[in-house]
Formats: C-alpha cells, sequence, structure tokens
C-alpha cells in the first residue's frame, strides 16, 4: 500500500508518535481487560465457594498459555506486524470475557477469562508492544516506550471505578461483556488504520531523523561499548548459549511474579485488611494513574543514567510495597494504603519501559522478535507463578505474610540479575555518550 504509507510519511511531525498514541489507546484498555481480574476476584469467589488458589489458578492459567505462545508472538511480529497482530489479541482477549460469564465451572474459566482473555491481553499488552515500539526511537527510547505505557494509568483510573459499579449494580458477567465491547470498538479500528511495525516501512528513520549521515553523527558508534557483541547476528539459538541471556530470563520472571502477585490479590488484600470494595478498587486504579509519572519518568530516567538504574529503583519500588502491605496487614490505615500505591506505581511501573529497550540493546538484529518472545516465556512464567504461589501460600497459612517476604526477596534477586545482564557494557544510552 505505497500510496496510504506516503500520505502517513508526510505527517508535519515524525510518525512515530502517532504509534505511540496508538499504542497508548490501546495499552490502556488491553491490559486493564487482564488487571480487572482483581475486581472480579472477590465476586467469583463469593459466587462459586472455590479456593483462593482455584481462583487466582485462573489468571495463572492465562500466563501459562501465554507462556506457550509466547515464542510465536515474536515470530508472527516479525511475520506479519502489529497492524494485524494487536486486533488478532483483542478479539482472543474479548472472546475470553464474553465465554467466561457462561462458566459454571472452574475448569470453564481457566479456558476462557484464563487461557482465552489474558493470552490475547498479552499481544495487545507489554509483550506485544515491546516488539515493535524499541524500533521507531534509539536515542530517546525509554521516553517513548514509557508514554506509550503510561495509557495503562490513564485507563485503569478511568475504566476500574466504572467496571466496579457495574459488578456493584448489575454484576461481574455483564462486566465482562462491557469490558469485551470495548476492546473490539477501542482497539481493532486503530491499530488497522494506523499502526505500523518500524519506521522504514514509510520511508522514515528512527527518532524522526532525515538521513542516515545524521544519525551517525548523533549516535554511531560511540554508543557501543562492545563491538563485538554488537557485530554478532544474533537468533534464539545463540542468545540462549549466553550467560546474559540467562540473567535476563531470571530478572525478568522475577519482577513480573512480584508485579502480578499483587496486582491480581490486592483487592481481596484491601478488603480483608478491612477497607470496603470501592476504596480497593480506586486504590488499585490509583497504582495504574500513579505509573503514569513512574512510566514516563523512569523511561526518561533510562535513557539518561541507563537501564540498570532504572530497573534498580523500580524493584525498590516494590520492595517498598511489599513492605507497606506487611505494615497494612497489622496497621490498617489509608495513609498507608496510599504509600503503597505511590511505592508500586511511581516507581514499580517504571520497569515497563525498561523491559523492551534492555532486549533490544542486549540482542538487536532482524530475529528480536523471536528472541524477546523466547524471553516472554521466563517472563510469563513468572506472572504466572505470582498470583498462584501467593494463592497457595494464603490457602496454607491463612495469611500473605510469607508470600510478602517471598516477593521481597525475588525483587531484590531480579536487581542482581540485570546488573550482570549488564546492557551498559554492550551500548550506552544516550545519556552516556561521550
Amino acid at each position: 500500500m505505497p500510496q496510504p504509507a506516503s500520505r502517513l510519511a508526510r505527517l508535519p511531525f515524525y510518525y512515530g508518535w502517532v504509534v505511540i498514541a496508538v499504542a497508548f489507546v490501546t495499552m490502556a484498555v488491553g491490559v486493564n481487560s487482564r488487571t480487572a481480574f482483581s475486581l472480579l476476584l472477590p465476586p467469583i469467589l463469593a459466587e462459586f465457594g472455590w479456593s483462593r488458589a482455584v481462583v487466582s489458578g485462573i489468571f495463572s492459567a492465562g500466563f501459562i498459555a501465554s507462556t506457550l505462545i509466547s515464542p510465536l508472538t515474536g515470530m508472527l511480529m516479525d511475520r506479519f506486524g502489529p497492524r494485524w497482530l494487536m486486533p488478532a489479541g483483542a478479539i482472543v482477549a474479548s472472546a475470553g470475557l464474553t465465554l467466561a460469564t457462561f462458566a459454571t465451572q472452574a475448569w470453564h474459566f481457566y479456558a476462557t477469562l484464563g487461557a482465552m482473555s489474558v493470552s490475547g491481553s498479552v499481544v495487545i499488552s507489554y509483550i506485544g508492544h515491546s516488539l515493535f515500539l524499541p524500533n521507531w526511537f534509539v536515542r530517546r527510547r525509554g521516553l517513548a516506550i514509557g508514554i506509550a505505557f503510561s495509557g495503562v494509568g490513564v485507563g485503569s483510573i478511568t475504566l476500574f471505578p466504572w467496571l466496579q459499579s457495574l459488578i456493584d449494580d448489575i454484576g461481574w458477567r455483564q462486566a465482562c461483556w462491557a469490558l469485551a465491547g470495548l476492546l473490539i470498538v477501542a482497539v481493532i479500528p486503530l491499530n488497522v488504520l494506523l499502526q505500523r511495525k518500524r519506521p522504514e516501512e514509510l520511508g522514515l528513520l528512527p527518532d524522526g531523523d532525515h538521513s542516515p549521515r545524521e544519525r551517525e553523527a548523533v549516535l554511531a558508534p560511540d554508543n557501543i561499548v562492545d563491538p563485538a557483541w554488537a557485530a554478532v547476528e544474533w537468533t534464539v539459538a545463540r542468545a540462549m548459549r549466553t550467560s546474559r541471556f540467562w540473567w535476563l530470563a531470571f530478572g525478568f520472571f522475577c519482577a513480573l511474579f512480584v508485579w502480578y502477585a499483587v496486582q491480581v490479590h490486592q483487592t481481596k488484600i484491601l478488603v480483608e485488611a478491612g477497607f470496603d470494595a470501592g476504596l480497593a478498587a480506586y486504590a488499585l486504579g490509583l497504582v495504574g494513574l500513579t505509573g503514569i509519572a513512574g512510566q514516563i519518568g523512569l523511561g526518561y530516567f533510562s535513557d539518561r543514567a541507563g537501564r540498570e538504574w532504572a530497573w534498580t529503583v523500580s524493584l525498590v519500588g516494590f520492595v517498598l510495597c511489599y513492605a507497606l502491605l506487611l505494615l497494612i496487614d497489622r496497621f490498617p490505615s489509608p495513609a498507608l494504603v496510599y504509600l503503597m500505591v505511590a511505592s508500586q506505581g511511581v516507581l514499580g511501573y517504571g520497569v515497563a519501559a525498561v523491559f523492551g529497550a534492555i532486549s533490544i540493546e542486549l540482542f538487536q538484529g532482524r530475529n528480536h522478535g523471536a528472541i524477546f518472545g523466547t524471553f516472554g516465556v521466563f517472563s510469563m512464567s513468572g506472572a504466572a507463578a505470582g498470583p498462584w504461589v501467593f494463592g497457595a501460600i494464603y490457602d496454607w497459612s491463612g495469611a500473605y505474610t510469607y508470600a510478602f517476604w517471598l516477593a521481597i526477596a525475588l525483587s531484590l534477586l531480579s536487581m542482581v540479575a540485570i546488573w550482570r545482564a549488564a546492557p551498559r557494557k554492550v551500548r550506552l544510552v544516550a545519556g552516556r555518550v561521550q
């Protein structure tokens, strides 16, 4: 389609910002269609009377399915691009939400609200967007991705109170129908019409540069610290033979474990601490809202100071989050809830802006989609394990205390892993180029 492409390229501003805007809207709906499980957990528990491990396992089942399809997602992105893959993910997620309303047994939920809805939403959330957004920016990569991912915060503060009111007034099934419809209306048209995989498709260069010479004057080769590593034509098999791959995989696993464990269980934790469901839903939305500052701010910070430092600050946020949950368990206070929200959103959510940047700076090349998709196996394994382990620990001990301490330990290990992967020793971020 050369004619539409040429019109898009002639915009008075860099088309990469249109790509970021479409991703912003897609993330606002796509990620929160998954995060809404935290609101659905209490009414499903109340209606069916299953154990917490069984119900939280629904969410984990989705990430297990996502683990299986993650490498395929990377390969499909390399072949078809986001213009078609994003709508496909929205259709699968919407179908899962719709079919879940007819569920009567646990395995029905595992197949629909779990496998279909969560795996579909993964395509249109952090993993899917991290496969192509880094192609559009180099110097401002962290900032641009942070802006796109901050759509999650706008979506959460808008959607969660609305969904909670639907759950309270007409039921969780009707809330699922509404969310499924929103996915179809908001995600599919924008991506089909406007989304693109890389600037070269429109005859453009990353960052909106006007010529290859302009790019060379700004970055290359001063940002390359290890020319031998940067010159390798990376494949999945070749990457997996390096220690950096495994440190990164372990760091991603731990980070997603602690992130999704609190995301799924937070509403129930706060309700059991004595707060009403409305405040708990508001707190969940507020995490996403404060995450706007975290993702944009730490994305910019990562472009200046380095990916490792941004990752460390983010994981410190999760350490503080879980430490505050330990305090809330003993001393319930709205002030502690808001501090917990701030540490999780302003700091913790900033990790999202760094995922794709770390990977592409270590394993840049034409096979990066497949490599990042393979990292998705480990990321999704952590996302699946976190909610289920938290539920199992609660069922075993009657409290979340041991789970909180486990999450603190894994947060610290994730920091160590990213420093060991050391993207700074391969390519410097723009702020470190002399």
